[in-house]
């Protein structure tokens, strides 16, 4: 069995690498906007970006701003080894960024009527991490 697969014959689950500086950012009182300015690549950044305009009405900024997340999240996981399936656990943080965003574009999908979308991000999520499904739905 590789190191690549799991015990079950899966795939083994992927962990992103640590990237402190986006939470260091927002511990210290920073914006969304200001850790997304100075960390691209942040997937959590971007989930923020994208709940807190979802909470201000801004449904579809908070499309856009998930969308970016996603994608951003799913770089990241390639270039972690990750094969396009497989577990993501929640468990383990650098991953809930992704999660997090991949949560948010399902959310603002739904409030736009895109539904297609909306049942993939939503299937998705769950099948990366059960414990995020049930922890962000």
């Amino acid at each position: 069995m590789s190191i690549h697969e799991n015990l079950l014959g899966g795939p083994a689950p992927t962990h992103l690498p640590d990237d402190p500086g986006p939470r260091e950012m927002f511990a210290s009182g920073a914006t969304p906007a200001e850790v997304a300015a100075r960390y691209p690549t942040s997937s959590l950044a971007w989930a923020r970006l994208a709940d807190d305009a979802f909470e201000g009405g801004r449904v579809v900024e908070s499309y856009a701003y998930a969308r970016t997340g996603y994608h951003r999240g799913l770089d990241a996981l390639r270039r972690a080894g990750w094969k396009g399936h497989g577990p993501v656990p929640f468990e383990h943080e650098p991953n809930r960024g992704f999660l997090r965003a991949l949560h948010a574009l399902a959310r603002a999908a739904q409030a736009i009527g895109e539904d297609d979308e909306y049942e993939r991000c939503t299937a998705f999520l769950r099948d990366s991490s059960p414990t995020a499904a049930d922890t962000l739905g």
